[in-house]
């Protein structure tokens, strides 16, 4: 699988119904006088991105630059959705405003986060042609930029045919894939997408044919690739997982959402990882993995929620041959200090060229001074300008696989200069690491580090263990 650390920042469309999810927080213990109803005494509100808001939200959660399209209610909802858009840096000039009441769904959360009502306040009525005509017109203006259109359909009214089959033909014309997660009943409506996300329901709804079992969701999973004229079917199946199938033979991908709270959203959060995957070049089987492994995230958490790529890194770094995650490159390391605020990190540095017992418990007093141990490692260039020509014995991807493969070393990062300090300056570590023979006040990043209130530790080196000992005893 291609590491999550190549994740790069691609222009991404997202075109669907927007929404905003409001919860009311408090309890329920009397019933009613009035009449017998559950009287529920609010304590605390708050309101998030919902529908394919929500996509959005999750996609900036992945680091990508997202412009929406869509239309608001000229009201006091509308309006919030867009500022809450421009606070996150979501493109918002694709937006039309229109005369209509803005979606809003409210619910009501008692103890344990038990919801026991949901409010709906919106209009449904479908976009009319001289507005779907206009929204188009803008869309052909934008279109080149974006590398990836993604379509959140919640039959709030945007997605009608003429629109959705407007959307399509254009992106066909400019190579730009499109992937749609459905909800309508009209299969011509979705013709020509790159790939199509019904759920179970969804897909039965569509094709007319039974999912109960495999062999079945594949049978109908097929027949709407056919219907579509479509690349893939990706069919989710709840705490079954999910479907892929495409012209390869299908591929079955297990649920990994060990404790459900709360579903809301995971369709959303699945779709969204699953676009920053595609738009990135990975292979669609490991995208769909990936975007299960966030679906799976999510529905841990209560209420609609945001999945960061950190969550997804953590979680494959449990994993057995994960240690790919554990090397850091590009946007990761610029974002590292801020994904990682509430831990202490601990930061040393080496060549680390032949490991060998003295390097291990080196970096095993280090891993104790907080909660994630970070090696920034000499890459080769550097290595031989410290140490001649004939230096690294082992090129720099495998001596960071190998400190990789370690438990105790958290994430590996290679460096070309020949001090790490504008590497500490990148990551603000709370302790620096280093050498007993060093003189502290010689130490590369000390000031950084003991300027954010961080500390200096120096740790002996056990004797007579060292590469060029080792170099030196194969020579003879």
């Amino acid at each position: 699988m291609k590491s999550l650390n190549e994740i790069e920042s691609k222009n991404i469309l997202v075109i669907g119904d927007v929404m905003l999810d409001t919860y009311f927080t408090g309890d329920v213990k009397r019933i009613s006088p009035e009449a017998p109803v559950p009287v529920f005494r609010k304590k605390k509100e708050r309101s998030v991105l919902g529908g394919a808001a929500n996509v959005v939200a999750n996609l900036i959660a992945a680091d990508q630059n997202v412009s929406i399209m869509t239309m608001v209610g000229n009201d006091k909802n509308g309006s919030r959705l867009k500022d809450i858009f421009k606070e996150q840096g979501v493109d918002t000039t694709l937006v039309i405003t229109l005369n209509r009441t803005t979606t809003e769904k409210t619910r009501f959360l008692a103890s344990n986060n038990q919801q026991v009502l949901r409010l709906d306040v919106e209009d449904t009525y479908p976009l009319g042609h001289e507005d779907c005509e206009k929204m188009l017109h803008i869309l052909d203006e934008q279109i080149d930029k974006f590398d990836l259109i993604l379509l959140s359909d919640y039959l709030k009214g945007l997605l009608t045919f003429e629109f959705t089959q407007g959307v399509l033909q254009r992106a066909i014309a400019k190579n730009i894939p499109t992937i749609i997660d459905v909800k309508d009943m009209n299969v011509s409506k979705y013709k020509h997408a790159y790939l199509i996300k019904p759920n179970l329901k969804e897909l039965h709804d569509l094709t007319g044919l039974n999912v109960e079992n495999d062999n079945e969701i594949i049978v109908a999973s097929r027949k709407l690739k056919e219907m579509c004229h479509t690349k893939y079917i990706l069919t989710t199946c709840g705490a079954r997982g999910m479907v892929l199938v495409g012209d390869d033979e299908p591929y079955f991908i297990e649920s990994v959402g060990k404790e459900v709270f709360d579903v809301t959203g995971a369709g959303d959060t699945t779709i969204a990882y699953l676009a920053a995957c595609m738009v990135n070049g990975f292979e669609m089987r490991d995208a769909a993995n990936i975007a299960n492994y966030a679906a799976g995230i999510q529905v841990a958490k209560v209420g609609t929620s945001s999945v960061y790529w950190k969550e997804i890194r953590e979680y494959l770094m449990r994993k057995e041959n994960a240690t790919v995650h554990k090397i850091l490159i590009g946007k990761a390391i610029d974002t590292f200090r801020k994904d990682n605020e509430d831990k202490k990190i601990v930061f040393t540095n080496g060549c680390f060229d032949i490991l060998h017992v003295g390097h291990i418990r080196y970096m095993q007093e280090a891993a104790k001074f907080g909660d994630i141990l970070v090696i920034g490692l000499n890459s080769d260039a550097s290595v031989r300008r410290l140490k001649g020509s004939e230096r690294p014995i082992n090129n720099q991807n495998d001596r960071a696989e190998m400190l990789s493969a370690m438990e105790f070393v958290d994430y590996v990062i290679v460096f070309d200069e020949d001090t790490p300090y504008g590497l500490i300056k990148k990551i603000h570590p709370d302790v620096l690491v280093k050498g007993g023979d060093y003189n502290p006040d010689n130490v590369v990043g000390r000031d950084i580090v003991e300027a954010s209130g961080g500390e200096l530790k120096l740790l002996p080196f056990v004797e007579g263990k060292s590469t060029t000992n080792i170099i030196n005893k194969i020579k003879m």
